[in-house]
């Protein structure tokens, strides 16, 4: 099975993410890891010192490093076998990026599971969680300004996607709302419909 889990931050996409893919006894891959690996593992290399420097600064890394970075874990047998995405793709390049790699790869992704959480919700758990902007930081991360911005840039993108996922077939909806095991039971008994 190959899943792909989206939601706004706060929706609870990691909570999630693990629970599922222990279900579901699939890897988890995210954007985050792989640049982390590639700066431990590819001390060398270009996409190795991108990856470094953006972590050192705190920014994203390039779409092109991590188009690089996704190609050759999207092309591995583990990858074949079965995995659930966390945090990709975020924008319509890299979903069209990321379908393509996997037709070119020889499988499909079966299933978008997107966690519906309005905006209000997700800013009462995040300004809860108030974690520290960086290290050792008595400022927080999580301050309704900040937040608010966060979630405006990706409501942007939020509809663009949907839609794409919507057209392609795959959009699951579960709505985000509740508690952890109340979501987790809505989102197993949705796929668990979808193999039947």
């Amino acid at each position: 099975m190959h899943l792909i889990i989206y939601g706004p931050e706060g929706s609870g996409k990691g909570t999630q993410a693990k629970l599922l893919a222990d279900k579901f006894s699939l890897p988890i891959y995210t954007s985050g890891d792989l640049v982390r690996k590639s700066a431990e593992k590819n001390s060398g290399s270009t996409v190795g010192n991108i990856c470094r420097q953006a972590l050192t600064e705190g920014k994203y890394v390039p779409d092109e490093s991590m188009f690089e970075l996704w190609r050759n874990k999207l092309a591995t047998t583990e990858a074949k076998n079965g995995f659930l995405l966390d945090g990709f793709p975020r924008n319509i390049r890299q979903a069209e990026f990321l379908f393509r790699e996997v037709q070119l790869a020889g499988y499909t992704v079966d299933k978008v599971i997107y966690l519906k959480l309005t905006d209000s919700e997700a800013m009462r758990r995040l300004v809860a969680r108030k974690r520290p902007l960086f290290a050792d930081s008595s400022e927080t991360h999580d301050t309704p300004e900040r937040i608010k911005k966060r979630l405006e840039t990706y409501r942007m993108e939020e509809k663009k996607l949907i839609s794409h996922f919507q057209k392609l077939g795959l959009l699951v909806t579960i709505d985000g709302a509740g508690r952890v095991d109340e979501v987790f039971k809505r989102a197993v008994s949705k796929l668990n419909k979808i193999n039947e």
